[in-house]
């Protein structure tokens, strides 16, 4: 179970959910793994938005993603935001480049570019 704090948008307060089905060695996550911390992470956010609402189908699409290292250097973070809000989960001990690697491909998103412009 990993736990996840969700903020929405227009609210003063924050909760913490909690995404089960994954493991807590981050190290050991497969694509899967990601893939269901990201979906329970945007589930989190709707039913903490509105709790009475049936849970929609999820497409990975339409938000804003980073994997940013945590304060303290305790490993990495998992941030998401879309208009509704925002849901950070973490810190998580596994490498930023290969968190970072493993987000692309299960959403499909370009491939992580190293060139600096």
């Amino acid at each position: 179970m990993i736990d996840i704090d969700v903020w929405v948008r227009g609210r003063q307060d924050a909760i913490t959910e909690r995404v089960k089905g994954i493991g807590d060695d981050a190290s050991s996550w497969t694509d899967g793994d990601v893939k269901k911390l990201l979906e329970g992470m945007l589930l989190a956010l709707q039913r903490t938005s509105d709790p009475s609402a049936e849970p929609p189908e999820i497409t990975l699409r339409g938000f804003s993603w980073i994997v940013s290292p945590a304060p303290g250097g305790g490993g990495v973070l998992v941030h998401v935001e879309m208009q509704l809000g925002t849901v950070s989960a973490g810190p998580f001990a596994i490498d930023e480049n290969r968190l970072t690697e493993m987000i692309s491909r299960v959403i499909g998103g370009p491939k992580i570019s190293t060139l600096v412009h």
